[in-house]
């Protein structure tokens, strides 16, 4: 067995609950990592899953994931049934649920409770000796997880966690006798810990939505006979029954009955789709009023669902540059204040004589140090970027818009040119033949050589996979001339400018014009009548039969519906738009004229698009490529951001694009560089926000001008900011301001 498989076999995936901040993420995977056995472990704060590679005992793993705070939850087997994704209710109520269901903060809610009653006591008059031993007492009671917590993280990874820092400046603050402050800063940590996990869950809750969509149960016919059976026991080729209302169960095709089909939930298509034999259908897709039989294609984890909800998981590990500098910034941020609170606690004392403690006209500098202790929790500033992205994909997603990292998402906001291909792109991709004619055509209706051109066409493009190849074959059927020659033998393609094979024993060659005017002496009359219709917007393939020019073929493909207004809309943006096409100049201008592209360049080879890709780099910087994902592959690669059409249908395209529109729909583009622009704006924000409350209240903390249980609630405060803002583009429509 290979290594690659051995690593696939040793591969588990686990959900980490009770995260609630991106660096809670670090914390388990830097813990998990040292265990025996464990080879690679990754933690997705995003998606809230372990994947270990290893073999180490999930006993051993959950006590080590709670010795840190949070807990494992097994592995799901590949034939046991799928778990039902939780319904949680929003609002306070499903708050409330969150925290009744955790013990820490459970915890929390007891040692609180306590402390309010203290506090009312010493407002009607109770001695200060008990309501200090109320405040101690409640303040224990919440801060025993959390302790724990922090000790484990110093003891296991070698660090001091958020968890130790917060408990240390609680203990700190009743020691100076500040026993309100030490209680209440405990108090209001659990809780917005416990606020932040709640509405990180809630981010994630967008991604469990688009695992609700996957079917458990199907109809499988056998004979006459009507079986359910679970999705997962489905094989390729299985015949299944999908009755009106019911969520189709894997992908396939049509082979009986016709329906509307309802594929927003995979492609973001907001009317349905007319089905019938013969089309494809999607796993996930909601059939309307007619029940379909299908043929099964693609295996439950292939399917076209599931692809989209692995690659939306794995986009979330995807970081975004922004993201990236944030990680590494708090990385040192933390022990950098920790150290700043040191020197503030001893050098004044020591060198100046000020005050270590409380004095009755200054704030001792201890507690200064314990106030930019609580200012050192970084939870605002590392969830700042993380969820941003998770909205931004997940909401792409649903508009049938796949984008494949937070990297991504970011590049696509800092794009400043489009370059786009024609065919199948801008066009529809299915052009039809409009005339034929051969060299020595008689004139009469129904010409008997032109028909012979055509069926000759037809014998080499039979066995060629581009658009107009199939465009020769329909019209030969049409025709019933697909059978007067057999399919040809030999066939090479000529990358760019043709095909060629052989067909009766002779070389029949379908090129290009320019092919045929660098190797194919034609007539002149034949060149003009060629240029003529090359003038009209055609696409022509000149026909050869050894060394004889027969005659040409000439197609059209009409421009998509939508494609003028996309590219009017990405040029109201202030972005260039450019149509790379392997076409003549003829029908490449006729059809950039038509859609409104800002430049045309034609007669490019494929090797061309990419020079061309690099040359539009260096004179605007970050370029897009829109392409059909497999033809285009090498120019997709050479931009800055590759873009596929149609990656419902195209496993390639999924791969190899860093951006899959999944319907073919052009006009989702600019709705996908707007989302773009909306996160950039919402990540520069909330960094702004999250660092400049840090600065504000170090200051205030390093001149005695705030309380703790103040630095606290400021920080909790700004960390529900920051996620809800972050949480925004789940709604995102459109933009109306770009500059808001």
């Amino acid at each position: 067995m290979s290594e690659s498989a051995n690593q696939s076999a040793t591969t588990k995936s686990y959900r980490v609950e009770g995260m609630d901040c991106a660096h809670c993420a670090v914390e388990v995977e830097t813990g998990v990592a040292k265990l025996n056995g464990v080879r690679t472990v990754e933690v997705n704060f995003a998606t809230g899953l372990m994947r270990l590679d290893g073999d180490v005992a999930f006993d051993v793993l959950q006590t080590r994931v709670q010795a840190l705070g949070k807990s494992l939850v097994p592995p799901h087997e590949p034939d046991a049934p799928a778990p039902e994704p939780e319904v949680r209710r929003g609002g306070v109520l499903g708050f409330w649920d969150y925290l009744l269901a955790r013990r820490e903060t459970q915890l929390a809610v007891g040692g609180g409770a306590l402390v309010l009653f203290a506090f009312v006591l010493s407002l009607v008059g109770l001695p200060d000796t008990p309501t200090r031993v109320l405040y101690v007492i409640g303040m224990l009671i919440t801060m025993q997880p959390i302790l724990k917590s922090g000790i484990n993280t110093l003891r296991i990874n070698h660090e001091f966690g958020i968890n130790l820092l917060m408990s240390i400046a609680a203990v700190g603050a009743i020691l100076i006798g500040e026993y309100l402050e030490g209680a209440t800063v405990i108090f209001l940590f659990a809780i917005g810990e416990a606020l932040e996990g709640y509405t990180a869950d809630r981010a994630r809750d967008s991604i469990r939505g688009l695992m609700a969509l996957k079917p458990t149960q199907a109809v499988r016919l056998r004979g006459e006979r009507e079986e359910m059976v679970p999705v997962a026991q489905l094989a390729v080729d299985d015949v299944l029954l999908v009755k009106p209302g019911e969520n189709i169960p894997m992908d396939g095709t049509v082979i009986d009955g016709a329906s509307g089909v309802n594929q927003a939930p995979i492609t973001g298509e907001s009317l349905p789709v007319a089905k019938v034999a013969g089309d494809d259908v999607f796993a996930g897709a909601i059939n309307g009023e007619g029940a379909l039989t299908m043929r099964v294609t693609r295996l439950a984890a292939d399917n076209t669902l599931s692809r989209i909800i692995q690659m939306v998981e794995e986009a979330q590990s995807v970081r975004a540059p922004s993201q990236r500098f944030i990680d590494r910034f708090a990385h040192y941020y933390t022990p950098a204040v920790v150290v700043m609170a040191l020197a503030v606690a001893a050098l004044p004392p020591l060198v100046f004589g000020a005050p270590f403690l409380d004095a009755p006209d200054e704030r001792g500098w201890l507690y200064r140090a314990l106030s930019m202790l609580v200012i050192a929790c970084p939870c605002a500033l590392v969830i700042s970027t993380p969820v941003t992205v998770i909205s931004a994909i997940t909401r792409a997603a649903r508009r049938g818009v796949l984008i494949k990292g937070g990297a991504f998402l970011e590049q696509l906001g800092t794009i400043k040119a489009f370059a786009f291909d024609k065919t199948g792109t801008l066009t529809r991709g299915k052009p039809a033949v409009t005339e034929v004619h051969a060299a020595d055509c008689t004139g009469e209706a129904g010409c008997p050589r032109c028909d012979d051109v055509l069926a000759l066409a037809s014998a080499v493009e039979r066995r060629a996979s581009h658009p107009l190849a199939a465009a020769v074959v329909r019209a030969a059927e049409s025709r019933h001339l697909d059978t007067v020659y057999a399919p040809a033998e030999a066939v090479e393609t000529l990358a760019g400018r043709g095909v060629r094979g052989t067909v009766d024993g002779k070389l029949v060659t379908v090129g290009s014009h320019s092919l045929f005017d660098a190797e194919f002496p034609h007539p002149d009359v034949l060149c003009a009548q060629v240029s003529a219709s090359e003038a009209q917007g055609r696409t022509t393939m000149l026909l050869s039969e050894g060394a004889q020019v027969r005659g040409f073929v000439a197609l059209a493909d009409e421009a998509r519906a939508s494609s003028r207004a996309v590219i009017a809309e990405l040029n109201a943006m202030d972005l260039p738009t450019v149509m790379l096409t392997g076409d003549n100049a003829a029908v490449a201008q006729a059809v950039g004229a038509a859609v409104g592209v800002t430049e045309v360049r034609a007669g490019l080879l494929p090797q061309d698009k990419v020079e061309a890709i690099k040359a539009l780099r260096a004179a605007y910087g970050g370029v897009a490529m829109v392409g059909d994902g497999v033809n285009d592959t090498p120019a997709l690669a050479a931009a800055t951001i590759g873009i596929a059409m149609g990656g419902a249908g195209s496993p390639q395209a999924l791969e190899t694009a860093d951006v899959a529109l999944m319907a073919d729909d052009l006009s989702q583009l600019p709705f996908a560089v707007r989302l773009s622009h909306f996160a950039r704006r919402l990540i520069t924000q909330n960094v702004v926000l999250s660092f400049g409350m840090k600065a504000v209240f170090l200051v205030l903390a390093l001149f005695g001008l705030t309380t703790l249980w103040l630095a606290i609630f400021a920080d909790v405060g700004m960390a529900l900011i920051v996620t809800l803002n972050g949480m925004r583009p789940l709604r995102f429509e459109r933009d109306p301001d770009p500059a808001a």
